[in-house]
Order: structure tokens, then C-alpha cells, then sequence
């Protein structure tokens, strides 16, 4: 299924970090787009000849793709899910302005209140960045 964004993360501008959902399969997996444009929030205090997105950023586009897997699984309806971490981020090149990113994100456990997915980046059908991530469920 293709959800709206705003119908399963409940983050708003600025802090939605992805555009739309390609595909979200309820407790398995999450696929989602992000058109960086030079017109970003977090470009504000950097200068005009070198701008990368902060890596930071990229992984919270991913955590937030990762959420849509577990949101939209019946017994997690209306519930609030937590980015509880980062294991092993690979990153193997910046993010810049133009780019048009593809974030992956499989969930490897899901038990409980806790939740374990390996999320990937990719820009041109080539894996920029790979991190296991960690969700807890309120």
C-alpha cells in the first residue's frame, strides 16, 4: 500500500524528513522518496559552494520510513513509536542538493514494544548508506 506521510508519521515541516511512501507493507517493511532540495531548512548556516545534508538527518529520514512498518500494523494504531538507536551506520558518500534518495527499511524483529530494521539509502540504484536501527513502541 501507498499511505499519505502525514496519515502514519506524526511528524510535520521541518521535522518530516521524507516526501511520500512507494511502499509500505504493515510490520515488515517501508520504501519511501526524498527530493533534496537546496531550499532545505538545514542548509540555512552552511556555505553556498559545499552543501551536504547532515548525516544525522539521513538517518531520521530513514528511522521515520521505518516507523510507517510498524504504525501501520493493527495493534500499534495510535500509538507512538520512538527512534531508540543506531548500530553500525555505513555511509559512503554526502547527500547534496538534486539528489533523489530511496530509503529502505526491512524490520529484522518486532516483538513486544521493541523493534530491530536494517534501513538503506540509496541515489541512483547505488547503496549510499546502510545503519541498523532500533524502534520503541509507547
Amino acid at each position: 500500500m501507498k499511505p499519505e506521510v502525514n496519515d502514519v508519521i506524526p511528524q510535520r515541516y521541518p521535522f518530516q524528513m521524507i516526501d511520500r511512501f512507494l511502499n509500505v507493507e504493515a510490520g515488515k517493511n517501508a520504501t519511501a522518496v526524498k527530493l533534496i532540495s537546496i531550499n532545505e531548512w538545514f542548509f540555512a548556516n552552511q556555505g553556498a559552494h559545499q552543501l551536504a545534508v547532515p548525516r544525522p538527518i539521513m538517518i531520521e529520514a530513514m528511522a521515520q520510513t521505518g516507523v510507517a512498518a510498524i504504525l501501520t500494523l493493527q495493534q500499534y494504531h495510535g500509538k507512538n513509536v520512538f527512534f531508540g538507536g543506531i548500530k553500525n551506520a555505513v555511509f559512503q558518500d554526502d547527500f547534496r542538493p538534486g539528489d533523489r534518495l530511496i530509503f529502505n527499511v526491512e524490520m529484522k524483529k518486532l516483538r513486544a514494544n521493541i523493534g530491530l530494521g536494517h534501513g538503506t539509502i540509496t541515489r541512483d540504484d547505488e547503496v549510499i548508506c546502510e545503519a541498523d536501527l532500533i524502534f520503541a513502541v509507547e
